[in-house]
């Protein structure tokens, strides 16, 4: 696969990489039937793929309004990576949206 502009903390296949992009473009084309396919037969190869996990989180609250799901999968991010303040932000933001009545 060509020169990549950024790191690939993840160890990423370039399989996995072909994967999320095509999940990310179809989710930007609104097939989101297509990328929560792809996602979700992703995230049954490899349960912990903080890429996958953040995807479907994105998918899930953005998209299809799920807040609680998206919750769910941002949780599992944190679980991995405690750090992460992205799927922190993301996590609270959704938590607060399902709070809505």
């Amino acid at each position: 696969m060509a020169e990549r502009g950024w790191v690939n903390i993840y160890n990423l296949t370039d399989a996995q990489i072909i994967d999320i992009d095509e999940a990310e473009s179809k989710m930007e084309m609104h097939d989101l039937t297509g990328a929560e396919e792809i996602l979700i037969r992703m995230l049954n190869e490899d349960s912990e793929c903080v890429p996958v996990l953040s995807n479907l989180g994105n998918l899930y609250g953005k998209y299809f309004y799920e807040f609680e799901k998206a919750v769910e999968y941002y949780s599992k991010v944190l679980e991995i990576e405690p750090d992460n303040a992205w799927a922190r932000d993301e996590r609270r933001r959704y938590q607060r949206y399902a709070s809505y009545d």
